[in-house]
């Protein structure tokens, strides 16, 4: 392994066209001096550093002053993310990645929650020292503090549906993986508002093909990759950690809202006598409103 304060001479990242229009841009502010290189878009240099940045996007840095050069002025004015160095230093990194998971489908009370989570090397280090995994096997305790350091160290988008959205769209779409992979493309389109990234990791949930084609025109691109126990990937842990906490925060909000006590999960008993109570108290209308009513469930609470 190597460290942060590594001298390195040559340095190789892709970049967007817009941030090569501003890399171009402050390059001429600096002072570059600007020549022809085969197969780039252009070339330049000044004092112990020289750059070409080829057609395809990447940009190769080449000289005494590559380290100072990306870590002072590339990554934080043009790219605006910290990656130098930390893919020498973090074993296992598997690179740049958006994870997906989503909590509530297995619950009769409350939303469907679904999040996504961008992590690179530095964002990735963080997360593992602070023992981020699967929310599954964290207490509840431990997944709200998580949430907080995911929130500020990472970006991030969280798509909630709410029961009466959900049963809605249940209608509509007849399937609960189809709502699933709605929500998936929404997720990792938010994400690619804010970063650009090539690459999603989701736990496996249906077909790969429901989810690239709810993709938009930002999505199109990206890869989409289905895992088996997906949580066992760190940016995907990192989306199961905040679907459940808004998914426990939610169902407390409906808890309050209708007076009465939501239990987590699908236990037949807890499940028929909350939504008992919630028919009397609100009427038989008001379970679209808390529940997801194509659970079998829903027959026994309305007997």
């Amino acid at each position: 392994m190597g460290t942060l304060n590594k001298k390195v001479t040559s340095y190789t990242v892709k970049i967007t066209d817009e941030q090569s229009l501003k890399l171009e841009e402050g390059l001429k502010a600096r002072g570059y001096k600007f020549k022809t290189v085969a197969h780039a878009k252009f070339g330049a240099s000044h004092d112990n550093v020289s750059l070409s940045l080829f057609k395809s996007g990447k940009l190769l840095i080449q000289g005494k002053g590559t380290s100072e050069f990306v870590q002072f002025f590339l990554e934080p004015e043009i790219i605006k993310e910290i990656r130098f160095g930390y893919e020498e230093v973090l074993e296992g990194f598997t690179g740049d990645r958006i994870g997906v998971d989503e909590s509530g489908k297995g619950d009769y009370f409350g939303p469907l929650v679904v999040a996504g989570v961008f992590l690179n090397a530095a964002s990735e280090r963080k997360l593992r020292d602070a023992n981020v995994r699967d929310s599954k096997k964290i207490s509840p305790g431990k997944i709200m503090e998580l949430r907080k350091l995911i929130r500020r160290e990472c970006r991030y988008s969280v798509v909630a549906i709410g029961p009466e959205r959900y049963n809605q769209l249940y209608i509509t779409m007849g399937n609960l993986n189809k709502i699933l992979a709605w929500g998936h493309a929404r997720v990792i389109e938010n994400i690619l508002t804010k970063t650009s990234c090539r690459k999603a990791i989701l736990d496996k949930f249906g077909h790969k093909e429901l989810v690239l084609n709810a993709l938009m025109k930002k999505g199109r691109s990206i890869e989409v990759e289905q895992k088996v126990r997906g949580e066992s990937d760190m940016a995907v842990a990192a989306a199961s950690i905040l679907a459940r906490g808004e998914f426990v925060l939610r169902l407390k909000k409906l808890s309050e809202e209708f007076e009465v006590k939501l239990p987590l999960g699908n236990k037949k008993d807890l499940v028929i006598a909350a939504g008992k109570s919630v028919v009397k108290k609100a009427g038989m209308d008001a379970l679209v409103q808390v529940g997801k009513i194509h659970f079998k469930t829903t027959r026994e609470i309305l007997m």
